[in-house]
């Protein structure tokens, strides 16, 4: 028999939408901007056959509050109540029915049995919007009280760490829950229901090894840093002997440079305006318009559904606050807040805030040495002499500028971070670069702002000897420097009688930058650094791009930044150095404290 003549449907199926009114909580839904609920409605009531199981989607829903209990902090223990958006999603997947012709292995004769028209679930929605709670009891519901006989359930993300997040939510939601606790058996990377012999499991997120199962329910968290797709494709295509499979999907926006995410975005788009067709996918999207202003709190609502009970306005209007005038936190607020993918290289210091952090702004010059001058001397001047300090220094590889920075901690007698900046440049180049390039060179070598050295390219000596003048003059605690390039200098300076157990190498990765750059980046949004007003510096801080990671660490990106930014990278080398060498805080006798018990 013809699916077609099961259901009087699938004999107006273009008239779905008519036979199937919207219900309230879609019009509601629509109500807050989230036009996805009207278009997933009327998509669904299209298809031939479709119907909507109300009584079903009605149990569901009440199911949440009585049997799922929230995992953190000030929600522990409490019922699921389902927030609009999150009860939307569930009648979505569990109302939604279409008949589908099976072969019965008793009479080997075709039947139709009513399924769920939804096998997939894409939600796209921003941090802080109970994504990871949500995706865990979801799972729970369709693994645990389905009941499927010898079920299979997997949960996966980049990698092991981030999927055991959605995977130990349900192992928790597990044991708050007399009614899951009695079913189901947690284990360190397993769930097992014995009655129904079904087995839920944690996974590495690599595709090798993962062939050969049969999943009823996966899921899938973060899907904008996978590294590709076909753990999650060969999942999904060993779903092929489950009557119901269900795919749950979630993450939050990311960068434009995973392709892999980027991809899945892009397809999730493609199904709601109905460019690919795909009326299984259930596509959740809470964003803003990427031209949108990111500081209008009237459309906040639209990225995220639960705004006022996590995220707080309060907090992200802290965040907003703290993005203001800070292109790479700008960057960061748009991704994890209101759901925009970024470029992986963004603008990073606002010189508005840099030209902020002088006490003096002709300062530098007191640091500066012109011809005739002792270096000594005027550190003794400036008070500096003596005073504990980190080193680095940033070679140039042809006719770049080279850089030396001196950080100097806050002390007894000082507040603030303070920046001794010295530059070298060939004095071939200078003209050239003048010329070409608009950079004011031959001013800054008139004003001793940089050291020309003869010749095209940087001379080392030059370079050298202001390093064991610093050594001479101040309290080295150590000195940075990249071994890609600066090992010649490093190993002449040894040879001169430098201590050898100063100098540390300093790769230019996300692993060891990723913490100094944040430093540099608050030291320079709250004020607490001088760097004297240096023109030099100052150019470079324009200049300086940062790349983020998969995560949105960020470290500065020469190869992408607007010019030279070889200071700024020696003052966070520098700066890293110093927290590095931080003495670790003994936090036993603070934890233990009347003000932390509760004494």
């Amino acid at each position: 028999m013809p699916i077609a003549e099961t259901s009087a449907a699938a004999i107006a199926a273009s008239a779905g939408h008519l036979l199937w009114p919207e219900p309230q909580w879609v019009l509601d839904a629509v109500a807050r901007g989230w036009e996805w609920a009207r278009i997933q409605w009327r998509r669904a009531a299209s298809q031939p056959g479709a119907w909507f199981d109300e009584r079903k989607a009605d149990a569901a829903v009440a199911l949440f509050p009585r049997i799922f209990r929230l995992t953190l902090d000030r929600f522990a223990g409490k019922p699921f109540r389902l927030a609009l958006w999150q009860e939307a999603i569930v009648r979505m997947l569990v109302g939604w029915k279409i008949p589908v012709e099976i072969l019965d292995d008793e009479q080997s004769a075709p039947r139709i049995e009513q399924v769920r028209l939804f096998r997939r679930l894409m939600l796209w929605v921003p941090r802080k919007n109970g994504k990871s709670e949500f995706l865990a009891a979801l799972a729970l519901l369709f693994f645990v009280l389905d009941g499927v006989i010898g079920g299979e359930g997997f949960a996966f993300a980049r990698d092991e760490k981030q999927g055991k997040i959605v995977f130990d939510k349900m192992k928790a939601m597990i044991a708050m829950s007399p009614g899951l606790a009695d079913k189901a058996q947690s284990f360190k990377k397993s769930i097992w229901i014995p009655k129904i012999r079904a087995m839920f499991e944690l996974l590495s997120g690599k595709p090798e090894g993962k062939h050969g199962r049969s999943p009823t329910v996966i899921v899938g968290d973060e899907m904008h840093e996978w590294h590709t797709a076909e753990l999650a494709n060969t999942l999904r295509q060993g779903t092929g002997a489950r009557l119901e499979p269900i795919e749950l999907y979630a993450s939050t926006a990311g960068l434009k440079t995973n392709p892999t995410g980027w991809a899945l975005w892009e397809e999730s788009n493609a199904i709601l305006d109905g460019r690919i067709d795909d009326p299984t996918s259930l596509i959740v999207i809470f964003a803003v318009e990427q031209e949108a202003d990111w500081r209008d709190e009237t459309i906040w609502p639209l990225a995220n559904p639960s705004l006022g009970i996590s995220p707080t306005m309060q907090f992200l209007r802290r965040e907003a606050s703290l993005a203001a005038d800070n292109p790479r936190a700008e960057a960061h607020f748009r991704c994890y807040h209101l759901n925009q993918w970024i470029d992986a290289v963004t603008r990073w210091l606002s010189l508005k805030k840099w030209d902020a952090c002088i006490a003096d702004k002709n300062g530098w010059r007191t640091y500066t040495v012109a011809d005739g001058e002792d270096f000594g001397e005027k550190m003794h001047a400036a008070g500096l002499a003596g005073r504990r300090c980190f080193g680095a220094f940033d070679i140039s590889s042809t006719d770049d500028i080279t850089a030396l920075v001196w950080a100097f901690p806050p002390d007894d007698n000082n507040l603030k971070w303070k920046l001794v900046c010295r530059f070298w440049v060939p004095e071939d180049s200078i003209k050239k670069r003048v010329k070409n390039d608009r950079v004011s060179y031959d001013r800054w070598q008139k004003s001793y702002a940089i050291t020309p050295t003869p010749g095209d390219y940087v001379d080392q000596d030059y370079v050298k000897r202001a390093v064991l003048e610093g050594l001479d003059v101040f309290e080295v605690a150590s000195i940075g420097y990249d071994s890609w390039n600066a090992t010649k200098l490093y190993t002449d300076l040894v040879k001169e009688g430098a201590p050898e157990e100063l100098f540390q190498k300093m790769r230019q990765g996300h692993q060891t930058l990723g913490e100094p750059t944040k430093f540099f980046e608050k030291l320079v949004a709250f004020g607490n650094l001088d760097h004297g007003g240096h023109p030099v510096m100052r150019w470079m801080a324009g200049n300086t791009a940062v790349r983020f990671d998969e995560n949105l660490n960020f470290v500065p990106n020469k190869k992408r930044s607007a010019e030279k930014i070889d200071g700024i990278v020696a003052a966070v080398m520098a700066c890293g150095l110093a927290i590095s060498a931080e003495e670790p805080v003994d936090l036993d006798g603070f934890f233990n404290s009347p003000v932390m018990v509760g004494a």
